[in-house]
């Protein structure tokens, strides 16, 4: 494997200034300065060598995927990545490049996947993919995406490229589990983290467990990236819960209540739905259950969970993983990479967006 051309620092460098200021605070970010250049060049050469592989014969697939791309996140897997592969002592990321682009395709196809099954009509404050290219393009173009990811995968060992697999099953599997527990508001805190493992965690454990193989560290490092990339995971999600009901939609790009909406249980929903009287309880449920919810019936949701002190809970919760997190890089090197995965860590848990 060969480290990929440099790209010219731009837009890339710009965003990720901005989502570690924004994520972290600037006074953290200033902070960490001394590590932000390097990182900024490693999430653009990822980037780089992501666009590599989106080429097709046909030009409007090559357009889609290349829309896909720019609306698929702000590419948190590559940083935690690169940031990883330089806490255990890399000096260049560039074996690694192949490897994050891959991952980050991975997401993506499932971003574009989730838009054709929720029908979400924005993405990141942009037309979503079924909205912009037609249900069947985008289907395919999620498609493509995940046969992309592979072909870079290809250049690791076969354990990787198993590990890829695997995360790419958790995902499928998640999907299905919380297909089943739409609208019902009885699966549980147990069945909402298996949705979350999988969904959410899978794919961020397995990139950070991938890079630690790769630098044939121990079984030890190894677990610890893994059990840090779940952890984190999880608190993400959770403060996505929150963010559905209680964040700025402009910072998220996107609409709020879209889990009450398409009746996904969120730990926020359960949380209040456990904390209501009988007759707030029964009311919850029965507009929760409903197949098509108005403005009113969204509001009055939310006006029931203020009700409890359901979002501090959550909040707590999230908190909850992320000191998990932190926790679980004990095993790795002390130095400013480690220091960042920690603080990426707590964010996780205290975003706006």
């Amino acid at each position: 494997m060969t480290e990929s051309p440099r790209s010219p620092p731009g837009v890339e460098a710009a965003s990720l200034d901005a989502l570690v200021a924004q994520t972290l605070g600037a006074a953290t970010a200033a902070e960490l300065s001394t590590v932000l250049p390097p990182l900024v060049r490693d999430v653009a050469d990822i980037d780089w060598r992501l666009n590599q592989v989106l080429g097709s014969t046909y030009a409007q697939l090559t357009e889609a995927a290349r829309y896909a791309c720019s609306t698929g996140g702000k590419r948190v897997r590559p940083l935690l990545m690169a940031a990883a592969h330089r806490a255990l002592g890399a000096e260049s990321t560039g074996p690694i490049h192949s490897l994050a682009a891959a991952f980050q395709l991975i997401h993506t196809a499932t971003l574009v996947h989730d838009d054709v099954i929720d029908h979400s009509e924005t993405r990141r404050g942009r037309p979503s993919m079924p909205r912009t290219f037609g249900m069947p393009l985008a289907i395919v173009t999620g498609d493509y995406l995940f046969v992309r990811a592979f072909e870079l995968a290809a250049d690791y060992p076969k354990s990787i490229i198993l590990r890829c697999g695997e995360a790419c099953a958790d995902l499928v599997e998640g999907e299905v589990i919380q297909e089943a527990s739409r609208f019902d508001l009885s699966s549980g805190r147990e069945h909402y983290f298996r949705v979350v493992e999988r969904k959410t965690a899978a794919i961020i454990a397995a990139a950070l467990a991938s890079v630690a193989e790769f630098c044939e560290k121990s079984a030890v490092v190894i677990n610890a990236l893994e059990m840090y990339g779940k952890a984190l995971g999880i608190a993400f999600q959770i403060r996505d819960d929150l963010l559905d009901v209680y964040g700025d939609p402009d910072l998220l790009g996107k609409p709020l209540f879209t889990d009450l909406r398409e009746g996904n249980p969120t730990l926020l929903s359960l949380a209040a739905y456990s904390q209501l009287d009988a007759r707030h309880q029964s009311e919850f449920e029965s507009l929760f259950q409903l197949r098509r919810k108005r403005t009113k019936h969204l509001l009055r949701l939310k006006e029931l969970t203020d009700l409890t002190d359901a979002a501090t809970t959550v909040a707590a919760e999230a908190t909850t993983w992320t000191d998990r997190a932190v926790r679980s890089l004990d095993p790795i090197p002390e130095g400013p990479y480690r220091q960042l995965l920690e603080r990426l860590a707590h964010g996780a848990a205290e975003r706006r967006f």
